[in-house]
């Protein structure tokens, strides 16, 4: 399980919607019913199960008395990413977006996990979208990663993250914590959308992934590829004014997308670098515990 050995740390998924359904996601309830946990007992009411009736302790007691369990109720943390050729770019000096987004969503899935919770990730570009069935094991997480890790090499298709948010709208029925791993993508209309459609089924989080800036002077004399074109980035322009100017146009188009989601009501983040992964993520997760609906 190569790609699960930067993942292992634990953090809980809180979710702010109470559940309809029994998997639908809440932290472990008091309720009738058997299970591996028990919790106490009570007298017996009309309607109760004779099943759940303790013999030994009402005969001690004199009064019928039932067992009650704790009744595991689990979330789906499903991660819809935006896997193609453009994660093969190189996010920081050392990492490309590809490592990057493989180490975000896998430490989702492992929080998902450790916390006995189910995980599904579902990844796409312009020629098709792949999804996995939920499930609380190592294994298939890993798998996902790997098939997720294979969808972003430098020869695969292009983004398009409409795709993947339209193929999430087709067929995730029961209610999840969605989120959303892309490139640093400027939203569109019909995307916005799809979010806001999204949003009123689902807990959705919605996470971009930086590129490198080719203008940085520090990278001067290291040799830079256009992933799109595939042509050499000249090292003229890696300039400080124009360096300056890529940032303030950077952060404009952030501030933007920021007001987008924030207006969705969607808890939003971005990782800059591969050592900003598990900072944004924990960030990314407290902003979505202490957001109001």
């Amino acid at each position: 399980m190569a790609l699960l050995t930067k993942v292992k740390t634990r953090m809980a998924v809180h979710a702010h919607r109470k559940v309809r359904g029994l998997l639908d996601g809440a932290y472990a309830s008091v309720q009738l019913g058997r299970s591996m946990d028990f919790f106490d007992l009570r007298e017996y009411v009309t309607g109760d199960d004779v099943k759940d009736i303790d013999w030994k302790a009402s005969a001690r007691r004199g009064d019928l008395l039932v067992k009650r369990f704790v009744a595991d109720r689990k979330h789906t943390i499903a991660l819809a990413v935006s896997a193609s050729r453009t994660m093969a770019a190189m996010c920081d000096e050392d990492a490309t977006k590809r490592e990057v987004a493989t180490l975000a969503a896998g430490i989702l899935g492992w929080l998902a996990i450790r916390h006995g919770d189910w995980v599904t990730l579902t990844h796409g570009n312009s020629e098709g979208v792949q999804g996995s069935r939920p499930s609380s094991r190592e294994d298939a997480l890993e798998r996902m990663l790997q098939s997720l890790d294979a969808s972003c090499a430098p020869g695969s298709p292009g983004p398009d993250l409409t795709r993947v948010l339209e193929h999430v709208v087709r067929t995730v029925r029961r209610r999840t914590i969605l989120v959303v791993i892309a490139d640093d993508v400027d939203l569109d209309e019909n995307q916005r959308r799809l979010l806001n459609r999204l949003r009123a089924q689902h807990e959705v989080l919605f996470l971009t992934i930086g590129d490198l800036d080719p203008t940085d002077p520090a990278l001067a004399g290291r040799p830079l590829v256009d992933q799109s074109s595939g042509q050499g980035w000249p090292g003229f322009l890696r300039d400080r004014a124009l360096h300056e100017e890529v940032a303030r146009r950077t952060e404009e188009r952030h501030a933007l997308r920021a007001r987008h989601l924030d207006r969705l009501g969607i808890a939003h983040g971005h990782i800059a670098t591969e050592a900003d992964v598990v900072g944004s993520i924990f960030a990314l997760l407290e902003r979505h515990r202490l957001a109001r609906r």
